[in-house]
């Protein structure tokens, strides 16, 4: 073990948004937050590193987005995912946000409709809301082993000709789930069917446990290449959100110049010099640190499914991302009751499964990718709210 997980650094003296907004979000400062999805985990040293070299320079001005960082992020692709992108595909976006939202304006127009699969992070559908889309939800079917799947048979009653764009998340958030590829192939053949871009966000892409194995939607075959628009990046993976930098793929050129004309109307630019030299650093030596955050969010996560699962909370089985969706209907509360639960008696920040969609009624999402100290708290919060609640009951 190179890497040590057992402690971090204290955040609540900075600006971290999952701090700061404790009161605005929850009512109160006395909560340990686990909501967004960044990581209460350092940021890897040898990305660190790389910008204090980069500072050695006295001057920060702008910067082109340098080959070899694009190049990196293409070989590590190409290694850990078997996906083939040339440098010409490549973009730079400082978010799979704002990447989404070029997209259903590119894409699409006003009126057209676009489809998300929910329960779903929120900005797939407020981001088609606010281009005045019509928004088609299909959603993913939940099994009575607590394990969800496409549902193709609605997905296909809901397509007509003003069906042009498919939000998929892939490794899925809120549900964890690593899409199979004859599950993705599914998907391919009805998009295909009915000529509708796919917009892949596969942030989460890395954060992968064993026995799964991502299928980037783009290595599917040449065809899924030609309708696919792929969003990825080093911020989920190595703990880099507040560097805003991410990439966006894109094989098929009539493809790259409809999204060309709205990046360039709103001017992403190429970001900042100290995002080049952190991204490429990543992409370049993060694989051992990588394998070994992932062993350490495996005992996160089997800890917490252990305490759960004692309080008639079921825990979604998790094959990619740090973000636990827990099943709280077996508590009995409604959802502004559940969320009262977490925040008032388990003093936790959860993010509220309803926000997810209707489908998310009953759930919370817990980010499990702490420290090992910070775990321990969590755990004893809630076991403490769930053993209060249960002799009530």
């Amino acid at each position: 073990m190179k890497y040590d997980f057992s402690t971090s650094v204290s955040r609540e003296e900075t600006n971290a948004e999952k701090y700061t907004l404790r009161e605005k979000l929850f009512g109160t400062d006395d909560v340990l937050p686990a909501w967004v999805a960044d990581m209460d985990i350092e940021t890897p040293s040898f990305v660190l590193e790389a910008v204090k070299k980069r500072l050695e320079h006295p001057i920060i001005g702008y910067e082109e987005v340098p080959p070899s960082m694009f190049e990196a992020q293409i070989e590590w692709m190409r290694r850990e995912h078997g996906v083939e992108f040339a440098l010409e595909d490549m973009l730079y976006s400082h978010s799979v946000v704002a990447s989404m939202n070029a997209a259903i304006e590119a894409f699409t127009q006003r009126g057209d409709k676009v489809i998300v699969q929910t329960p779903v992070y929120p900005p797939f559908f407020h981001s088609v809301i606010e281009h005045e889309r019509e928004l088609i939800k299909n959603p993913l079917r939940l099994g009575d082993d607590g394990s969800y799947t496409f549902d193709i048979e609605d997905l296909r009653s809901k397509i007509d000709e003003r069906t042009k764009l498919l939000l998929l998340s892939s490794p899925h958030n809120p549900v964890g789930r690593v899409w199979r590829r004859d599950e993705l192939e599914e998907i391919l053949e009805v998009c295909l069917e009915h000529n509708i871009v796919v917009f892949s966000d596969e942030i989460h892409c890395d954060l992968i446990y064993k026995p799964n194995r991502h299928i980037p939607f783009a290595s599917l075959s040449k065809k899924a290449r030609e309708i696919s628009i792929t969003a990825i990046g080093v911020g989920k993976t190595f703990n880099m959100a507040g560097f805003a930098i991410s990439s966006v793929a894109i094989p098929n050129k009539e493809l790259r110049e409809k999204f060309l004309k709205v990046y360039n109307r709103i001017h992403f630019a190429q970001g900042s010099s100290l995002s080049h030299v952190a991204f490429e650093a990543a992409y370049r030596e993060g694989r051992e640190w990588l394998e070994e955050l992932k062993a350490h969010l495996a005992k996160n996560f089997l800890i917490l499914k252990e305490t759960c699962e004692k309080y008639h909370i079921k825990v979604t089985p998790i094959e990619a991302t740090y973000l636990a969706w827990l099943d709280c209907r077996g508590l009995g509360l409604r959802d502004r009751e559940l969320r009262e639960f977490f925040v008032k008696e388990a003093k936790l920040g959860l993010s509220a499964g309803i926000s997810f969609g209707r489908e998310g009624s009953g759930f919370m999402r817990l980010n499990f990718a702490v420290s090992s100290d910070k775990m321990s708290q969590i755990i004893k919060n809630l076991e403490n709210a769930l053993k209060k609640h249960r002799k009530q009951n």
